[in-house]
């Protein structure tokens, strides 16, 4: 079995470290840990494979990175999906979410995209039933648009945290392919 996992973010040095680019921090945590090299794929992607594990059964994990901007996600990951003949039940999306406390993990399957452009745009092409990582970065204070602050980079006191976040994220990650979806709520979303 092989399953697609999609770090949500946007190209360029000026978007690497933005609340907007936590889902591409995750994967290449990912790639870090089992030392991985990104290759450029057709799909207009960055992409590092492996397993979870040893023997025959052990899952594939594909990961990827779009070239394209947030809002352009689903087609890189359709064409991926396609490439790979992986369906909608193996597909992981990962993405930064106002609406859960900075540092806390949520997982779920479905749902609507509430206002999240990379979604948006997986949703439009892969339908909403795919699996999500998502990554609490919190409301901004005040009046500040909500789509300012996700183009900002973390505060210096988020910045400290962010390494073993994005580290949990990645367990929360394999945790959900090798254990299914309620046993990876119960672990993370607490």
């Amino acid at each position: 079995m092989v399953w697609l996992v999609v770090g949500l973010g946007n190209p360029g040095a000026e978007y690497k470290n933005t609340r907007h680019n936590i889902g591409h921090m995750v994967v290449d945590e990912m790639a870090r840990v089992n030392s991985l090299t990104w290759s450029s794929h057709k799909a207009r992607a960055d992409v590092a494979a492996y397993k979870i594990g040893v023997g025959i059964d052990a899952p594939g994990v594909v990961l990827a990175k779009s070239h394209g901007y947030m809002n352009e996600s689903g087609g890189p990951i359709k064409a991926l999906c396609n490439f790979y003949k992986i369906g909608i039940e193996n597909l992981i999306v990962i993405h930064d979410e106002l609406d859960i406390p900075f540092n806390a993990i949520r997982i779920k399957q479905g749902g609507g995209d509430n206002g999240h452009n990379g979604l948006k745009s997986t949703t439009g092409v892969m339908g909403a039933n795919y699996f999500r990582i998502r990554m609490g970065i919190g409301r901004p204070m005040g009046q500040q648009d909500p789509a300012d602050f996700v183009l900002k980079n973390f505060s210096s006191v988020e910045k400290s945290e962010i390494p073993l976040f994005v580290s949990r994220g990645a367990d929360a990650i394999e945790y959900l392919i090798k254990n299914g979806l309620q046993a990876a709520q119960g672990q993370y979303n607490q």
